[in-house]
């Protein structure tokens, strides 16, 4: 059996549309959206995130991770509106690596969500804290 990123690497080269990147980080967003979700000490079926769950958990890890450059991120990546999660989504339910019920669809992933006005507009900036007077610091 081949392993999941050799699924991932031949799921994006057959589809054309995504790099493996975007396939992979899906995978590092779930754990943020079934925590987002009140899922974190749910088990089996019972962690199973929406589509706008994972929506979510996507934005939450790519602020985390790539901060203000996010948006930029994902357009490298081939992903440009939201519903492009749901297509990656669904490869990876052909592919086997992922599970579905069948209330899940690829509407679930249509959402009017402007990227740079969340990545790059809404950033919030986080300034280190006063170190004081340079007399403090043992300067001077």
């Amino acid at each position: 059996m081949k392993d999941a990123r050799e699924v991932i690497r031949q799921l994006s080269k057959d589809d054309g549309r995504y790099a493996p990147e975007a396939f992979a980080f899906v995978f590092e967003s779930l754990d943020p959206a079934v925590r987002l979700a009140g899922r974190e000490d749910a088990e089996g079926a019972a962690r199973h995130v929406t589509g706008q769950e994972l929506l979510a958990g996507l934005r939450a890890e790519a602020r985390r991770q790539f901060g203000p450059l996010g948006a930029h991120v994902w357009r490298t990546w081939g992903v440009h509106q939201c519903v492009d999660w749901g297509h990656i989504v669904f490869l990876l339910v052909d592919g086997g690596l992922l599970n579905r019920r069948e209330e899940d669809s690829l509407e679930d992933f249509r959402e009017d969500f402007d990227f740079d006005a969340y990545f790059v507009q809404d950033y919030p900036l986080v300034l280190p804290a006063e170190i004081g007077p340079a007399g403090a610091r043992g300067e001077g």
